[in-house]
């Protein structure tokens, strides 16, 4: 018995053996169809991701056009760095394309679909043409290559964000992993289905990179401007006092400001308060100059410095012109100042305006009209002694008022007047009497002034339906009665005159049922 351990095998058993060798390898080599049938759910989510991702892309370039095209010297180099990365993100989006399809050739031969889709691949479970195409001939190199440089363009972007450089190196990692080169961790012994997958991934992580660094890059466009929340009509003098003989002049301005941020002012080297208030007590005649600067945080966190001089003048009292409302006269509609000599009464003193009407009210109050483009001026005279004296003046610049914008209004069905530019409403709140287009600043209104729309224009299945007026025609009615939940009412080529005369064309207005 002890022997038998050492007996030769017969043929039957070395059969088995063998047989059981072949076996192991097969299985090895297998692979199961419930992990290949996993492959083509995931390259289905990942198609279906890049899709969104396509389209979401679409719309930031188009975004990014149009506001090129209405403000090119702040938006054109930054969407010229935008079509750069659409043209790097392309190139290698469909390089990694042509790569799944010249591998699904090699293993499908006449039966391959050029749509690379795993669900559409026949040999899913193949092990060598990947290797073949990548390690063979070469190609995986290229591709890694190719993928590096991308990454380094993205990251390119970020020099002072570590965070978003780490994102896109783990994201297009091609570095060795315990030795193994990439290239032969991608492609050796891989079933086709997986190499394409992950190949398919590497489209979706372009896709998804291009539009964050388009979006980062839109984002530029406006990083160094102010966000403002308060808006004020200045008048800044070249002199505040003028005496006889002399010139009045100053220059208009409007102020914005963001009062969630506090500047810092300095004259002299000196800081003042938070409120920018500059106070000094004047106790003898003469002109005194005096320059400092304004400091302020930008939305970058980058601190900007802006200086400034000026002086102002001690002497006898002058006349102060001041528009009540504006920074600028308005054509049309009735522009109110308030104009003084300081010292005289108000009934010693006149105003005369050149190129507009003046009517006076009480308590130095005048409304000005302009009759004229250009500018006009505006001259002050004082009764003194019985002798007219000319106190000051100033010009002032004509402008047509702004355009309004277009509002839907009807009344809700508490008996509240509304106003909309886009929003649901039903085809009953549509079709009552109440409901008209009108054109108004809306409640932000800065100035006050009365528009008539003349004409608009509604989109309908027959083309579009022109009408005079502000109300819908009985043409219009019935086409908004046919409208089904959820179609939309498009009102377009808005026409509305102002009191100025002038007639304007106003933004659409989008009513969905």
């Amino acid at each position: 018995m002890s022997g038998a351990k050492n007996c030769p095998e017969t043929p039957r058993q070395r059969m088995i053996g063998m047989m059981y060798l072949v076996l192991t390898a097969m299985l090895a080599l297998n692979v199961s169809s419930d992990i290949l049938n996993g492959f083509t759910m995931v390259d289905n989510s990942l198609h279906t991701t890049i899709k969104s991702s396509e389209l979401r892309n679409k719309s930031l370039y188009d975004e990014f056009t149009d506001l090129n095209k209405l403000n090119p010297g702040k938006v054109k180099e930054w969407l010229d760095k935008a079509n750069v990365v659409r043209a790097k993100s392309d190139e290698l989006y469909n390089y990694l394309q042509d790569f799944k399809v010249k591998i699904v050739r090699m293993a499908d031969r006449d039966d391959a679909n050029d749509s690379a889709y795993v669900k559409q691949i026949i040999g899913k479970d193949n092990l060598d043409k990947a290797a073949e195409y990548a390690i063979v001939e070469g190609h995986g190199k290229e591709l890694k290559s190719k993928i590096e440089s991308y990454k380094n363009f993205l990251v390119g972007f970020f020099a002072n964000n570590p965070t978003k450089q780490k994102m896109y190196q783990t994201i297009f990692a091609t570095e060795d992993s315990k030795g193994i080169p990439w290239v032969d961790a991608t492609f050796e012994m891989m079933p086709l289905s997986a190499v394409v997958t992950i190949l398919t991934k590497y489209q979706s992580d372009v896709r998804a990179s291009e539009a964050e660094v388009v979006q980062y890059l839109k984002g530029q466009t406006d990083v160094k401007d102010f966000r403002v929340n308060k808006i004020t009509a200045l008048v800044v003098p070249n002199t505040p006092y003028v005496i006889k003989g002399g010139k009045y002049s100053a220059q208009i301005v409007l102020s914005a400001v963001d009062s969630t941020k506090t500047p810092e002012y300095y004259v002299g080297g000196s800081r003042i308060n938070d409120k920018g208030l500059y106070e000094i007590a004047c106790g003898r005649a003469g002109t005194f100059p005096y320059s400092g600067m304004i400091k302020l945080q930008g939305n970058d966190g980058e601190i900007s410095t802006y200086p400034f001089k000026s002086e102002y003048v001690v002497g006898e009292p002058s006349a102060t012109i001041s528009n009540e409302d504006l920074n600028v006269v308005y054509r049309g509609i009735d522009n109110k100042f308030n104009i003084s000599a300081p010292g005289i009464p108000a009934e010693n003193v006149s105003v005369r305006v050149s190129g507009g009407t003046l009517q006076k009210g009480v308590g130095g109050r005048y409304i000005i009209r302009p009759t004229q483009d250009g500018e006009i001026a505006i001259n002050v005279f004082a009764k003194i002694e019985g002798k007219e004296q000319r106190m000051g003046g100033g010009v002032y610049r004509v402008k047509y008022i702004p355009d309004p914008k277009s509002y839907l209004q009807y009344t809700d069905g508490g008996g509240v007047v509304r106003q909309t530019q886009d929003e649901n409403l039903t085809k009953k709140t549509l079709l009552s009497e109440s409901v008209s287009i009108i054109a108004s600043y809306g409640q932000d209104e800065l100035i006050k002034a009365n528009f008539t729309v003349t004409s608009f224009t509604m989109v309908s299945p027959n083309g579009m339906d022109d009408t005079r007026g502000s109300k819908f025609s009985s043409k219009m009615k019935s086409y908004i009665n046919n409208l089904e939940g959820g179609d939309y009412l498009i009102i377009k080529n808005i026409k509305a005159v102002g009191p100025d005369g002038k007639t304007r064309s106003l933004s659409p207005i989008q009513i969905q049922i």
